[in-house]
Protein backbone atom coordinates (compact mmCIF):
# COMPACT_ATOMS: atom_id res chain seq x y z
CA UNK A 1 0.00 0.00 0.00
CA UNK A 2 1.44 3.09 -0.77
CA UNK A 3 1.59 6.02 1.63
CA UNK A 4 -1.09 7.96 0.50
CA UNK A 5 -3.15 4.86 0.34
CA UNK A 6 -2.35 4.73 3.60
CA UNK A 7 -3.27 8.27 4.71
CA UNK A 8 -6.87 7.21 3.47
CA UNK A 9 -7.25 3.95 4.99
CA UNK A 10 -6.10 5.95 8.29
CA UNK A 11 -9.43 8.61 7.78
CA UNK A 12 -11.49 6.57 7.02
CA UNK A 13 -10.57 3.97 9.57
CA UNK A 14 -10.85 6.31 12.45
CA UNK A 15 -14.21 8.29 13.40
CA UNK A 16 -11.72 11.09 14.94
CA UNK A 17 -7.94 11.12 13.79
CA UNK A 18 -5.18 13.82 15.33
CA UNK A 19 -2.14 13.87 13.36
CA UNK A 20 -0.10 15.26 15.52
CA UNK A 21 4.22 15.30 16.73
CA UNK A 22 4.36 13.11 20.02
CA UNK A 23 1.25 11.42 21.56
CA UNK A 24 -1.53 12.74 23.51
CA UNK A 25 -0.18 12.35 26.89
CA UNK A 26 3.53 13.20 25.57
CA UNK A 27 3.20 15.77 22.84
CA UNK A 28 6.46 16.85 21.14
CA UNK A 29 5.10 20.58 20.53
CA UNK A 30 3.29 23.06 22.12
CA UNK A 31 0.43 23.21 19.01
CA UNK A 32 0.50 19.44 19.11
CA UNK A 33 -0.13 19.71 23.16
CA UNK A 34 -2.82 22.55 22.75
CA UNK A 35 -4.84 20.43 19.83
CA UNK A 36 -4.60 17.24 22.27
CA UNK A 37 -5.80 18.93 25.11
CA UNK A 38 -8.60 20.23 24.05
CA UNK A 39 -9.39 17.21 21.98
CA UNK A 40 -9.43 15.01 25.35
CA UNK A 41 -11.34 17.62 27.01
CA UNK A 42 -14.29 16.58 24.55
CA UNK A 43 -13.81 12.83 26.57
CA UNK A 44 -14.62 10.69 23.58
CA UNK A 45 -11.53 7.95 22.43
CA UNK A 46 -9.71 9.61 19.53
CA UNK A 47 -7.21 8.03 17.21
CA UNK A 48 -3.87 9.83 17.01
CA UNK A 49 -0.87 9.37 14.46
CA UNK A 50 2.63 11.14 15.71
CA UNK A 51 3.85 11.63 12.32
CA UNK A 52 7.62 11.93 14.04
CA UNK A 53 7.61 8.40 13.65
CA UNK A 54 5.91 8.31 10.52
CA UNK A 55 8.65 10.61 8.04
CA UNK A 56 6.63 9.41 5.07
CA UNK A 57 3.16 10.72 6.11
CA UNK A 58 4.53 13.76 7.58
CA UNK A 59 6.20 14.52 4.38
CA UNK A 60 3.15 13.75 1.91
CA UNK A 61 -0.12 14.12 4.37
CA UNK A 62 -0.05 17.97 3.96
CA UNK A 63 -0.18 17.20 0.04
CA UNK A 64 -2.71 15.32 0.66
CA UNK A 65 -4.78 17.42 2.98
CA UNK A 66 -4.01 20.95 0.95
CA UNK A 67 -2.97 21.88 4.86
CA UNK A 68 0.68 22.45 5.28
CA UNK A 69 0.82 22.18 8.70
CA UNK A 70 0.19 19.89 11.91
CA UNK A 71 -1.37 18.68 13.61
CA UNK A 72 -4.72 18.14 11.90
CA UNK A 73 -7.74 16.72 13.21
CA UNK A 74 -9.55 14.96 10.88
CA UNK A 75 -13.32 13.66 11.83
CA UNK A 76 -15.83 11.78 10.09
CA UNK A 77 -12.85 11.64 7.24
CA UNK A 78 -13.04 15.87 6.53
CA UNK A 79 -9.99 17.56 8.05
CA UNK A 80 -11.54 20.36 10.61
CA UNK A 81 -7.94 21.99 10.81
CA UNK A 82 -4.66 22.89 12.83
CA UNK A 83 -4.26 23.81 16.56
CA UNK A 84 -5.35 27.25 16.13
CA UNK A 85 -9.04 26.09 15.11
CA UNK A 86 -9.16 23.23 17.35
CA UNK A 87 -8.41 25.78 20.19
CA UNK A 88 -10.82 28.02 19.12
CA UNK A 89 -13.85 25.51 18.20
CA UNK A 90 -13.29 23.79 21.86
CA UNK A 91 -13.48 27.36 23.34
CA UNK A 92 -16.86 28.30 22.14
CA UNK A 93 -18.14 24.82 22.11
CA UNK A 94 -17.78 23.81 18.36
CA UNK A 95 -15.17 20.92 18.87
CA UNK A 96 -17.24 19.03 21.54
CA UNK A 97 -20.39 19.19 19.76
CA UNK A 98 -18.57 17.69 16.52
CA UNK A 99 -16.51 15.07 18.07
CA UNK A 100 -19.76 14.08 20.17
CA UNK A 101 -22.11 13.91 17.80
CA UNK A 102 -19.40 12.22 15.19
CA UNK A 103 -19.00 9.28 17.54
CA UNK A 104 -22.32 8.73 18.33
CA UNK A 105 -23.06 8.73 14.52
CA UNK A 106 -20.64 5.96 14.10
CA UNK A 107 -21.28 3.76 17.23
CA UNK A 108 -25.23 3.62 16.36
CA UNK A 109 -24.41 2.98 12.46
Amino acid sequence: MDIIETIKDQIAKNTVLLYMKGAPNAPQCGFSAKASQALMACGEKFAYVDILQNPEIRANLPKYANWPTFPQLWVDGELVGGSDIIVEMHANGELQKLVKEAVERNTTA
